[in-house]
């Protein structure tokens, strides 16, 4: 079974002025974060690629390229978006029949009217899934104000009971609730890897203990990250709070309020350094400001991120 652990960016989708998937571009995006040292896998069909927005076939199609283009080099890992568990499974077989090496398991929006009180829907959301696929999961853990939250007693018993749970994408915004978590997975008695997705206080969750950064914010400063995590893992804390000090201006940029922005900051952040020809999203969401593209140059500029 595929382990994860490293940085393992999400990778944003750019789409044509016409808001097809833009595969030039797509392609070349997927090859600067390859070409960083210490990448140690790709995650597609996820929030940073817009996958509320894709049609099964493009989700399909988008993991094909993904595929296409990694080429073995590191592990593959494709987002499970569905409502339904049984439509979930679906994706997921699908996944690993395409040549994916493991699955980021959303949670479904049905957990919004009260899973918390019925936790045997989160393990039965996950036990579906994984009797149609052998690829290892990652489940996704969401914010703890949000209704799509698992608690920790909750994520207990999901790893406990499914062995093919082999990671959790921690992003409870919440450093207590992390830290709960992250002694809870140490506990088992088996390993389960801890992704930190703490964008927004990425170094204190770092400090704290993990196996490694899953984000969308990587496919933007993904050599800080890389940077970041290797100082962590040196207990250099002061080469730490360097590099730190450069990503966290631009991540309070890329997830300030509205936080449904965030990719497409980031994408926008991407156009302005000249790493993809242009930042379309895909309605509901819109172009942002003329304010925040100059708070955004501002931030990267600050950061001396490596332009294209």
């Amino acid at each position: 079974m595929v382990s994860f652990h490293g940085v393992i960016p999400a990778h944003l989708l750019p789409f044509t002025e016409d808001l097809q998937i833009d595969e030039t571009n797509l392609r070349r995006h997927l090859r600067a974060l390859l070409d960083v040292e210490g990448v140690t896998g790709i995650t597609t069909n996820a929030h940073a690629s817009e996958v509320a927005t894709l049609t099964a076939d493009e989700q399909r199609r988008q993991l094909d390229i993904v595929l296409d283009e990694v080429a073995g080099r590191v592990p593959v890992i494709s987002g499970v978006y569905q409502d339904g568990s049984a439509k979930a499974a679906r994706i997921a077989a699908e996944a690993e029949a395409a040549g994916a090496d493991g699955l980021l398991v959303f949670p479904t929006v049905v957990f919004e009217g009260g899973a918390q009180l019925r936790p045997e829907m989160a393990v039965s959301h996950y036990a579906t899934i994984a009797d149609a696929t052998s690829l290892p999961m990652i489940a996704f853990v969401y914010p703890a104000t949000s209704g799509l939250r698992l608690d920790t007693d909750t994520l207990v018993r999901v790893c406990s009971e499914i062995p093919t749970v082999a990671a959790v994408k921690e992003w409870s915004n919440d450093i207590v609730a992390y830290e709960r978590n992250l002694r809870a997975l140490r506990s088992l008695d088996r390993p389960v890897s801890l992704l930190s997705s703490f964008s927004r206080s990425l170094l204190a969750s770092l400090v704290l203990g993990a196996d490694g950064i899953l984000s969308g914010h990587g496919s933007l400063v993904v050599d800080l990250q890389v940077e970041l995590f290797r100082a962590v893992e040196k207990q250099d804390l002061g080469e730490a709070r360097r590099v730190w000090d450069r990503i966290q201006p631009v991540a309070e940029a890329c997830y300030a309020d509205p936080f449904l922005d965030g990719h497409n900051r980031m994408k926008v952040a991407l156009a302005q350094l000249g790493r993809i020809d242009a930042a379309h999203v895909r309605p509901p969401l819109q172009p942002v400001s003329d304010t925040e593209r100059a708070t955004l140059r501002a931030a990267v500029e600050r950061a001396e991120l490596p332009r294209g």
